[in-house]
C-alpha cells in the first residue's frame, strides 16, 4: 500500500495530478482544496496517499497532510459515502471547515457541497460528529459544539424572566457539565445557582 509520494509534479489536471517518482508517473486524485495549494508543474511535491483497492481498479488519493487523509478515511467509512463523494466533500470545503461544519451540525453548509443532499448531510453529522469533536486538524482542536441543551437552557431561563447577562454567564459556567448532564439536571442546577 502506498502511504506517501514525493516526486516531481509532472501534470495538474482538474481532479488529479501526475507525480513522477523515480521514472514512474503516479496519477493521484486530489480534492480541489489540495490542488490549489500545490506548486507549479516541474516542482517537487509531497502528498500523503490513501490507496483505494477495488476488484477492478487501484486508485490513489492525495492530501497535503496526514490529518486530511485521516478525515478522508473517516468519510469513506460513513454508510453510503464512497471515495468520489468523500473527494467532493473535501473539494467543497477545506478539511478544517468541513470538520467544523459537522461538529457544529451545520446542515446548510454541508448540503451546499455538490452531491451532498440533506439526508447525506444528516448522516455525516450522525456518524462523524463525535469522532471529529475528539480529533485535531492542522494542530488545532476542532472546537466542541455548543450543545442543544445549553441553547434550550438559555432560552428557558430568559423566558422565566432572568436577566440575559446573568443567564449567559451561568450557561457559560455550566457548559463544561453539559455533556454528561440532562437538560432537566442543568435546569435544576441553574435555578439553584440563580436563586442563591
Amino acid at each position: 500500500m502506498i502511504g506517501r509520494l514525493s516526486g516531481t509534479l509532472v501534470q495538474k489536471q482538474v481532479e488529479a495530478v501526475v507525480i513522477d517518482v523515480g521514472g514512474v508517473g503516479y496519477e493521484v486524485l486530489c480534492p480541489l482544496t489540495v490542488l490549489e495549494r500545490l506548486p507549479p508543474e516541474g516542482a517537487t511535491c509531497v502528498l500523503s496517499i490513501h490507496t483505494h483497492v477495488r476488484e477492478d481498479q487501484i486508485s490513489l488519493f492525495g492530501f497535503s497532510t496526514p490529518d486530511e487523509r485521516a478525515l478522508f478515511r473517516q468519510l469513506i467509512a460513513v454508510t453510503g459515502i464512497g471515495p468520489k463523494l468523500a473527494l467532493a466533500c473535501l473539494s467543497g470545503l477545506k478539511a478544517e471547515a468541513f470538520a467544523r461544519a459537522v461538529v457544529d451540525n451545520d446542515l446548510k453548509k454541508l448540503s451546499g457541497i455538490p452531491g451532498v443532499g440533506k439526508r447525506t448531510a444528516e448522516r455525516l453529522v450522525l456518524e462523524l460528529k463525535d469522532k471529529l469533536a475528539r480529533t485535531t486538524l492542522g494542530g488545532a482542536a476542532v472546537p466542541a459544539p455548543r450543545t442543544v441543551h445549553l441553547d434550550d437552557l438559555q432560552s428557558a431561563l430568559c423566558n422565566l424572566g432572568y436577566r440575559a447577562k446573568d443567564v449567559e454567564t451561568l450557561v457559560a459556567q455550566l457548559s463544561k457539565e453539559s455533556a454528561e448532564t440532562s437538560f432537566e439536571g442543568l435546569l435544576r442546577e441553574a435555578l439553584k445557582r440563580l436563586n442563591g
